[in-house]
C-alpha cells in the first residue's frame, strides 16, 4: 500500500473528510499493490461485507472503518492476474442493500444484472476482445428451424465471416447459449478479430438459444437430436460447409458445456471438435445424491460417460476458472479424456464463473480447434 492508505488506515488517527476526498482522487478503488487489494466503500453505514465470487473463501467478508471517517477498509490476498466480480452488502441499521461498487467504474455483465469487477496484478483485458476498426465485420443473420424433434420453430443466429464466398466451404461451429455468448462474452468481436488476424479459420457460427436450458441442456436427448436431425442439415442448405467430422465443433458454458459433450456422445461421428467452458459435470463417486435435483439427468450421464467415454469427438479443449465450485469437476474430467485416443487440452485460470472468463479463454480455444494460417505455422 501507499504512505497515504498506510497513514490513514494505519495510524488510527482521526481523518477529515479532505484527506480522504484528497485520497479518493490519487488512487483507483479497489486500490491494487502487488498481492494486497484494498476495497474501499465511502458512506455512512453499520456494517459493510464483501460479497465475492471465489469458491473456497468466506462470502461474506467485513470491512473496517477508518476512525474518525467515513471510509471503510477490507485488504484482501490474492494472487497475480486474478479477476475477481463482487458486490458490496451495506448495513444502515436494519436496511441491508446489495450494491454495485459506487468507487469503481469497472462492471460485468450478465443475464442477472451487473457485478462490479476488481483486476488483480497483472491482469488485462485481452486486446481481441475489443472492436478493432482493422478487423472487417461479419454478418449476422437469423435463420428458422421448422418442428422437428421440438413442437414448434426455432430461431437461430447465424454468424458468418467477412467475405464470405459461395464457392468455398467452411467449418461450422455450433454454440449452445449462443446469444449469451454475443452479448455478455463479446463473441462476435472476437471472432471479427480472430478471423482477421489469421489466428482462425474462417467459420459458419450456429448461435442457438433454448427457451428452457434447465431442462433441455441437462444432458438431454431431445437437444442431441434437434441438433443433429433439425439444424445441421437446415445449415446445410443454408450456407457451404465442409462435411468432414473435424470441420464441425459444439461450444458452450456451464451446462452448454454439458449439452455439448452429450450431443457428441450420443451422435459419435459427427463432431470434430468440442470447446467446454467450466462445464457443471456433476458426478456421484459414492451414492447418488447431488447438489440439486436439476443436475440429477447430468450426475446420470456423466457417470455413464466416465464409465465409457468412447471417442465422441477428436479434439476437446476445457477451460474452467480456479475460483468454481465446478473446478473439481473439471479437473477429474482431464485425465479421463487423456486415457482415450483424443487430443485434450486443459486451461484453468483465476477467475469464476462468469462469462468474461469464458471469453477470456475464447483465442487459445478457437485457435487449437481451429487453426488459421498462424496457427498452422506456429503449432
Amino acid at each position: 500500500m501507499s504512505l497515504s492508505i498506510l497513514q490513514l488506515i494505519e495510524g488510527h488517527e482521526r481523518v477529515d473528510r479532505a484527506a480522504v476526498d484528497r485520497f479518493l482522487e490519487a488512487h483507483e478503488s479497489p486500490v491494487v499493490e502487488g498481492s494486497t487489494i484494498t476495497f474501499l466503500y465511502r458512506g455512512e453505514a453499520t456494517d459493510v461485507l464483501l460479497r465475492h465470487f471465489i469458491h473456497g473463501l468466506p462470502t461474506a467478508q467485513p470491512f473496517r472503518r477508518i476512525p474518525g471517517s467515513d471510509l471503510w477498509y477490507l485488504p484482501v490476498e490474492v494472487p497475480p492476474e486474478s479477476r475477481i466480480e463482487y458486490k458490496l452488502e451495506v448495513h444502515r441499521g436494519r436496511l441491508r442493500e446489495l450494491i454495485r461498487d459506487p468507487l469503481n467504474p469497472h462492471t460485468a455483465r450478465d443475464p442477472f444484472g451487473a457485478n462490479s469487477v476488481c483486476y488483480g496484478s497483472g491482469y488485462l483485458v485481452p486486446s481481441w476482445t475489443l472492436p478493432d476498426p482493422e478487423s472487417r465485420p461479419g454478418n449476422l443473420e437469423e435463420i428458422t428451424v421448422p418442428p422437428g424433434t421440438f413442437p414448434g420453430e426455432r430461431a437461430v443466429t447465424v454468424y458468418t465471416p467477412a467475405r464470405m464466398r459461395q464457392s468455398r466451404r467452411y467449418p461450422l461451429l455450433v454454440v449452445f447459449d449462443g446469444p449469451d455468448y454475443l452479448e455478455f462474452a463479446s463473441l462476435k468481436t472476437v471472432l471479427d478479430n480472430l478471423i482477421e488476424r489469421h489466428e482462425i479459420q474462417p467459420l459458419v457460427v450456429a448461435l442457438a438459444r433454448s427457451p428452457d436450458r434447465m431442462k433441455e441442456y441437462v444432458a438431454s436427448p431431445a437437444t442431441a437430436n434437434f441438433v443433429v436431425e433439425d439444424l445441421l442439415p437446415v445449415l446445410g442448405d443454408h450456407y457451404p460447409l465442409r462435411q468432414r467430422r473435424g470441420d464441425r465443433g459444439l461450444m458452450g458454458a456451464s451446462l452448454g458445456a454439458v449439452a455439448s459433450l452429450h450431443t457428441a456422445w450420443l451422435h459419435p461421428g459427427i463432431f470434430g471438435r468440442l470447446l467446454l467452458q467450466s462445464g457443471s459435470f456433476a458426478f456421484n463417486d459414492i451414492g447418488r445424491e447431488v447438489r440439486s435435483p436439476v443436475l440429477e439427468p447430468v450426475a446420470e450421464f456423466v457417470n455413464a460417460f466416465r464409465a465409457n467415454p468412447g471417442r465422441p469427438t477428436e479434439r476437446i479443449f476445457l477451460s474452467c476458472g480456479m475460483y468454481e465450485r465446478l473446478i473439481y469437476e473439471n479437473r477429474s474430467l482431464v485425465p479421463l479424456l487423456q486415457r482415450t485416443s483424443m487430443e485434450v487440452r486443459f486451461e484453468e485460470a483465476r477467475d469464476g464463473h462468469n462469462w468474461e472468463n469464458w471469453r477470456d479463454r475464447l483465442r487459445v480455444g478457437l485457435s487449437w480447434l481451429f487453426p488459421g494460417p498462424l496457427g498452422l505455422v506456429y503449432e
